[in-house]
């Protein structure tokens, strides 16, 4: 009862606060007298790659325990923090495309950017995570192999990150401008509330999707178990 509690206390925290930033973003930041309304994208586009981060950053502490320690509990948290994540990348990969055709005309096919080709790549490699978790058969090689992806897959993240520092790209520098954050106070304060409620509704997904995996692995066990009961009284005759 109190991790129901926990969870509900959670789930609707991270729905209210998407509803206050949603309410921000439109009410009360002011419109960017150059790049128009297409700009209140940025607010959601940024903070979900933030939230696709953490999510990553869970897949890897969890891969990483399981390889250490043979941690269930690592195991159970990257496979409930990859989906996230995915979500989140593709969100922002989305909104990205949506933002880039009409402020600078870019077209995929012959204009290459670095950060949006890095978050594709990194979309791919948590899809092949995923890929792996579902049509590998079960068992500890195709957990160790998951946490080797999870582990390896993270390289991309500062790569995706650091991407308009390290290559000449199209994608402006808005929060690690040279100065500071190249935004007025209002947009900056939409901008942070608009992460934290993505980030709470990551841990909420996250948290979630731990609870369905614990449930899903308890099933398990107790099938495994009951599948071994006979042969035991059989044994024992």
């Amino acid at each position: 009862m109190t991790e129901n509690r926990t969870l509900h206390l959670l789930t609707g925290a991270a729905v209210a606060a998407m509803l206050a930033a949603g309410g921000m973003i439109f009410l009360y930041a002011p419109q960017d007298a150059v790049q128009g309304p297409v700009q209140r994208l940025f607010y959601l586009h940024a903070a979900t790659a933030i939230g696709a981060y953490g999510c990553f950053a869970a897949v890897l502490a969890g891969s990483v325990g399981y390889l250490w320690r043979s941690s269930a509990r690592g195991d159970r948290l990257a496979r409930a923090a990859a989906p996230a994540g995915l979500v989140f990348t593709v969100n922002t990969f989305v909104m990205g495309m949506v933002y880039a055709k009409p402020m600078w005309n870019w077209d995929p096919s012959h204009t290459w950017d670095a950060r949006m080709t890095s978050t594709a790549v990194m979309a791919v490699v948590y899809a092949g995570y995923l890929m792996v978790r579902r049509f590998a058969t079960p068992g500890h090689p195709a957990m160790r192999l998951a946490a080797v992806v999870g582990v390896v897959g993270f390289v991309d993240v500062p790569v995706v990150h650091f991407s308009v520092e390290w290559w000449r790209t199209l994608h402006p520098q808005v929060l690690d401008a040279p100065g500071g954050p190249a935004m007025p106070p209002e947009m900056l304060l939409t901008f942070a509330v608009t992460t934290v409620a993505v980030l709470l509704l990551a841990v909420a997904l996250v948290a979630l999707g731990y609870r369905a995996e614990a449930r899903r692995d308890e099933r398990e066990e107790r099938q495994v178990a009951a599948q071994l009961l006979p042969a035991a009284r059989t044994e024992a005759r």
